[in-house]
């Protein structure tokens, strides 16, 4: 009974609406539009009305539709930006990747904390050249001749390898006058005849003990003398590879 009721007061509600749309068009001039905006409204909802007659607004729909809209507008950007292609990350080439160098991480004394690299592969140019021995068989003050001589050397050579390696033996006492020889290549023969050394046998520039005297040349050349360091060779300049003269001898006083 109330079902029927409610569908009665919705159809005269509606007939009432559509024909006071009806009238306001029938008033309505043909040229110019003069109405106001209240019967503007009216035009624009008296068709839509007789199109959706069952489409009736409330005050509490009215919130739902604006949180439709909302979510609609919300959703638009997200589906706009989901529809655009993704483009796959490349890949570096094998050439290009890099592996990370090993580091060794110490303690200094002060307490810092310090790294260096750990060298897996082989580089020529890196060899570390093995240190000298200290023969306990030779005079000491060879040992001192060969400081003597480092402190006065110059980073390149000035051709005085003789001169410079007299002044060494004489500062340090190992010969009591001054060598009379010029050439390098008669160095030899004038510490064995007048002071007192000999000839050791070794071979190589880098087995020779610390403070010997290495004498290089040939008859047709001027020569080279120079004094084994610890870590290096000596004459008027210093040097980390012995001449590469052909050797004569390693000569030390005993």
């Amino acid at each position: 009974m109330r079902r029927r009721i409610y569908l009665r007061l919705a159809i005269i509600w509606l007939l009432a609406i559509s024909s006071t749309g009806a009238h306001a068009q029938a008033l309505a001039p043909l040229t110019l539009n003069l109405a106001g905006p209240a019967q503007e409204t009216k035009k624009d909802i008296g068709p839509a009305l007789a199109k959706e007659p069952v489409a009736v607004t409330t005050k509490r729909s009215a919130p739902a539709i604006r949180k439709k809209l909302a979510r609609a507008n919300a959703t638009e950007p997200a589906r706009s930006f989901a529809m655009e292609p993704v483009r796959p990350i490349e890949k570096p080439y094998k050439d290009e990747t890099t592996s990370p160098v090993a580091r060794y991480t110490y303690k200094t004394p002060q307490g810092k904390k310090e790294s260096v690299p750990v060298i897996t592969q082989y580089y020529p140019k890196q060899i570390a050249y093995p240190l000298a021995n200290v023969d306990r068989h030779i005079d000491h003050k060879l040992m001192r001749a060969a400081t003597i001589a480092e402190e006065r050397a110059h980073a390149h050579s000035r051709s005085r390898c003789w001169h410079y390696v007299k002044d060494a033996l004489l500062a340090s006492g190992v010969i009591d006058s001054r060598p009379k020889t010029e050439l390098a290549r008669d160095a030899a023969q004038e510490l064995v005849s007048n002071y007192g050394f000999k000839k050791l046998s070794v071979k190589d520039p880098f087995a020779a003990p610390v403070g010997s005297v290495l004498v290089y040349g040939t008859s047709r050349t001027v020569g080279h003398v120079e004094i084994r360091t610890k870590d290096g060779f000596v004459s008027d300049f210093r040097s980390k590879t012995p001449s590469r003269r052909p050797l004569l001898g390693v000569y030390a006083k005993l």
